[in-house]
């Protein structure tokens, strides 16, 4: 006997088959999933029921299968055999057999849950949508509206999704407040509460500060940086014709102005990568100027000798300035003045004079 005919359950699974990319088969799958649910919380939890729905016309029977006895002793979960040889001759002890059954309005719970059950997987689906679309952006870089903000979680709304950035991903010098438009890297994009997804956001990586200019046509080789005070980048374009440079910081500098805007002040240093370490890190310590470099490839590690007046600059308050040029070029650097240098040759040729005079 039919417990439900409902042809037009089959035609909405189709339409949204079309529109959203969910199969038939698999809303399917699950609406009979969620009926056996339904029946056992409403009816009978111990009976070993089966639904089965007509994939052409929504049909839905409910059935309770029952192990063949020679006597029932619990009619929930069994049938005599003289009983089950009225449904199937061929039937025998020990055997299965499906016996239809029609509960009582079950009908109406079978129409709630479907419906349950397709607004479920559409939710499922759109969050796969956005989860799919955002995944792809990671390394991008995105605009949302702040809707909440603390020393803790800074949390923006990215349009699709929220956007969360952690207290590790805040600049220090910043201060965030709901309502204010911001824009944040997407470091990952993870499954929130109840599978929502939520793209992780940081103003503090050091992809941030790179514009957004490049087209495939100038090459960032590494970042290194200071959150809220200072980044350097290094950049290179294999078209001489290209620099990478200007390209970068643009006419009179608008372009890195821009993103020096965007980080409230934070200081760029924009700089040209050069296969020769040497090259590299006189740039990476631009603005000082550098007298030599002389490097050990083994160890990675570079003397530098700067003029006497830059040897504060060329450290940088702190030490910020080598600090992000090590960080940049990769190489371990040492910085010394002129003066500093010509004592330290001074008092190494004093010992070789002493030992070969010990000899």
């Amino acid at each position: 006997m039919k417990a439900i005919d409902n042809k037009e359950l089959i035609l909405a699974l189709e339409e949204l088959e079309k529109e959203k990319g969910i199969k038939k088969e698999e809303l399917l799958e699950s609406i009979r999933t969620a009926l056996i649910t339904a029946y056992k919380r409403n009816f009978d939890a111990l009976e070993n029921v089966d639904v089965r729905i007509d994939e052409k016309t929504g049909e839905t029977h409910v059935y309770s299968i029952k192990e063949v006895m020679e006597r029932a002793n619990d009619d929930a979960l069994e049938i005599s055999l003289e009983d089950a040889r009225k449904i199937d001759v061929h039937l025998n002890i020990g055997d299965e057999v499906a016996v239809e059954i029609v509960p009582r309005d079950f009908g109406r719970i079978a129409a709630q849950t479907a419906k349950q059950v397709i607004i479920q997987k559409l939710r499922e689906t759109e969050r796969n949508m956005v989860f799919n679309e955002y995944n792809e952006r990671k390394g991008e870089i995105v605009s949302g509206l702040i809707q909440k903000a603390d020393k803790h979680i800074v949390v923006m709304d990215l349009g699709k999704l929220e956007g969360i950035m952690l207290a590790k991903d805040q600049i220090p010098t910043e201060t965030y407040h709901v309502n204010d438009k911001i824009k944040g890297y997407v470091v990952d994009v993870e499954r929130g509460e109840k599978g929502a997804p939520q793209a992780i956001i940081s103003r503090t990586h050091p992809d941030f500060v790179i514009p957004e200019i490049y087209e495939g046509l100038i090459e960032i080789k590494s970042v290194s940086r200071d959150p809220g005070l200072r980044s350097k980048v290094a950049v290179y374009s294999p078209n001489e014709n290209i620099d990478p440079v200007g390209s970068c910081v643009g006419q009179k500098g608008i372009r890195i102005q821009n993103v020096i805007n965007e980080l409230h002040g934070e200081k760029i240093d924009v700089i040209e990568w050069n296969a020769d370490p040497s090259i590299f890190i006189s740039s990476a310590l631009l603005p000082a100027q550098i007298m030599a470099v002389d490097i050990k490839e083994e160890e990675k590690f570079a003397q530098v000798i700067v003029p006497d007046d830059q040897l504060s600059l060329a450290i940088g308050k702190a030490g910020q300035n080598a600090r992000l040029a090590a960080k940049l070029t990769g190489w371990k650097i040492d910085i010394k003045s002129e003066s500093q240098f010509r004592e330290m040759l001074a008092a190494k040729a004093e010992e070789t004079k002493e030992e070969n005079e010990a000899e």
